[in-house]
């Protein structure tokens, strides 16, 4: 299932064969450590993306057949030759991280997407690199699945965000929607907020469906592991949706009867 702090990561799901244990926690350290480097500490923004940039050239090495001396890069790098893993989304994971820490708002849908395909479908496209299963409709419904976590976690946490002061609610549709910045900041939640959030709750369902052909077609562990993600993300938006989309009070999670119904209807797909 996927793991804290690194949205959506299966990491130590049961699922995952243990051959590729040593690989997917490889890929994870990369990830969630380059993550935390946006995100966590006290270090100027400078420094931030110095250290990202750090991480980039190692990238670099490794695609020139280097084995870097850090433990981090030298075990990633075993793992990319291994699996012939391609390098472009590792260094997308890098490019959404280096604006995180120089982007607090998106203006419009097309700019969050676009935030979206560098942050969170890389993570599905290195998982089908593993499987081998890397075939164009594969990586597009698994784009379409990645994207929609990831939109799901943000209307899960947009009050976390905003105490990070960070919106990524796109502006055009507080915008359309008459809510302004110091409205959201308040935390009321309005007709006119929920009018908002049922609507990015349906949009964010409607990608989530559209990539669900991806289950059925691949077998075995990674088809349930996929079946237990896009059920669980479905249920946290059936969350926001009976707390009447007030995200202010208390975040939306799953309880254990929700898992219960998640591994239920996984079944049923």
């Amino acid at each position: 299932m996927p793991v804290e702090h690194y949205e959506n990561f299966p990491v130590a799901s049961f699922l995952l064969p243990r051959r590729l244990v040593p690989a997917v926690e490889a890929i994870y350290a990369f990830a969630r450590s380059a993550d935390d480097i946006a995100d966590e500490g006290d270090a100027s923004a400078p420094e931030r993306l110095a250290e990202l940039d750090r991480y980039g050239r190692a990238l670099d090495a490794i695609d020139a057949g280097a084995t870097p001396g850090d433990p981090l890069f030298a075990r990633l790098a075993g793992v990319v030759r291994a699996y012939r893993l391609p390098l472009e989304p590792l260094h997308d994971l890098l490019s959404a991280f280096r604006q995180d820490v120089a982007t607090s708002r998106y203006p419009d849908y097309a700019a969050l997407l676009d935030y979206c395909r560098r942050s969170a479908n890389p993570v599905g496209r290195l998982m089908l690199a593993l499987y081998g299963a890397t075939e164009e409709r594969n990586l597009r419904d698994a784009d379409a699945i990645c994207t929609a976590l990831q939109l799901i976690n943000f209307w899960q946490d947009v009050a976390i965000d905003l105490a990070k002061g960070r919106i990524y609610l796109p502006l055009e549709d507080l915008a359309r929607h008459g809510i302004g910045e110091d409205e959201l900041a308040a935390g009321p939640a309005t007709p006119a907020w929920r009018a908002l959030m049922r609507f990015e709750v349906e949009r964010a369902r409607a990608l989530m469906l559209s990539g669900t052909p991806l289950v059925r077609r691949l077998p075995g562990r990674i088809g349930w592991e996929l079946r237990l993600m896009v059920q669980g993300g479905l249920r946290i938006l059936e969350a926001i949706e009976r707390a009447e989309y007030d995200v202010f009070r208390r975040r939306p999670t799953l309880a254990a009867a929700d898992w219960l119904v998640v591994g239920w209807r996984a079944l049923r797909m």
